[in-house]
């Protein structure tokens, strides 16, 4: 696993423990935070080992990565009594009526009202303009989802991206429920996946994506 999806996985842990006590009820501190957090990174090594340069270098990621959690803790939007409608949960929407298979996702966190959020790690300040372009398909997702499980649709979207600067900061953006216009763009995204597959068109379409891919060095190497 390369070190940069690592961290994101270490801080998206620490998180989901912190929205789970809280929609437990149960108390917590940042001590507690970190326990968790200390005890994950150790045993998700153990899982799927990271090659680091030197023991310097992991020290120097754990403490970034914590740097994050702790900061989100701290500049978090979230009022820390307010109690999660769900956390990481496991959701799904039959979508055979329009010639599709069934779509599976886990959404982070929904907030009272049904507002869904998403974390997101990054090594760059996103750029507002163009956050709702790169993450549309995943947020019309979300709602599509949502709306199956619950028969309501969400009342927005925001995604929290905590950023990797030599200070860390949150930033967060807010976007409006899913559109019909969108779930259509998703329902073609679809489609046009599964088109691919079926022809076995393995062309690769490098980007941002690739940090996360499991198939990365096979693909770079040209043996897909």
């Amino acid at each position: 696993m390369g070190s940069a999806l690592f961290v994101g996985k270490a801080v998206h842990h620490a998180l989901q423990q912190w929205s789970n006590r809280r929609w437990k009820g149960q108390p917590y501190s940042a001590e507690d935070i970190r326990t968790g957090f200390d005890l994950n990174w150790t045993a998700s090594q153990e899982q799927e080992p990271v090659v680091w340069e030197d023991m310097k270098e992991e020290v120097a990621q754990k403490d970034k990565s914590w740097g994050l959690v702790e900061m989100y803790l701290r500049e978090t939007p979230v009022p820390p009594d307010e109690r999660p409608e769900a956390v990481e949960v496991l959701v799904e929407s039959d979508l055979s009526q329009h010639g599709l298979p069934t779509l599976r996702g886990v959404i982070d966190l929904v907030r009272p009202g049904g507002v869904i959020v998403d974390y997101k790690t990054t090594a760059t300040t996103p750029n507002e303009d163009q956050v709702l372009h790169r993450n549309e398909i995943q947020l019309s997702a979300y709602g599509l989802l949502y709306q199956a499980a619950t028969g309501v649709k969400a009342k927005g979207m925001e995604l929290h991206h905590l950023v990797k600067t030599k200070v860390p900061k949150l930033v967060v953006t807010r976007h409006k429920p899913t559109t019909e216009k969108q779930r259509g763009k998703l329902f073609r995204a679809i489609e046009s996946y599964l088109g691919g597959v079926q022809r076995e068109d393995w062309v690769p379409s490098p980007g941002l994506q690739c940090s996360a891919c499991e198939y990365f060095q096979e693909c770079r190497g040209g043996g897909l």
